[in-house]
């Protein structure tokens, strides 16, 4: 899912979620559950914030109860 040549939150790159901002839409990510393909990430289809320390839908409102692992910014056309 993500390209190896792009760098930076803005390129497309997945950055660890240690460094995500706030208030700002992203995409989240974790680990495919296989771990066979470390570079595979199953992604959430929709965007998420952070508020609080907790990470929620922006299209629902509702809070997301997996925890994601890395994120990257949010655009619309994927």
């Amino acid at each position: 899912m993500s390209d190896p040549d792009e760098n930076g939150p803005g390129t497309g790159q997945w950055l660890p979620i240690q460094i995500a901002p706030d208030d700002c839409d992203l995409e989240l990510g974790r680990p495919h559950k296989t771990g066979i393909l470390p570079n595979i990430l199953r992604a959430w289809s929709f965007p998420c914030r952070r508020r609080s320390g907790v990470w929620f839908n922006v299209w629902a409102g509702d809070p997301v109860l997996i925890s994601p692992s890395f994120w990257r910014i949010w655009r619309s056309g994927r």
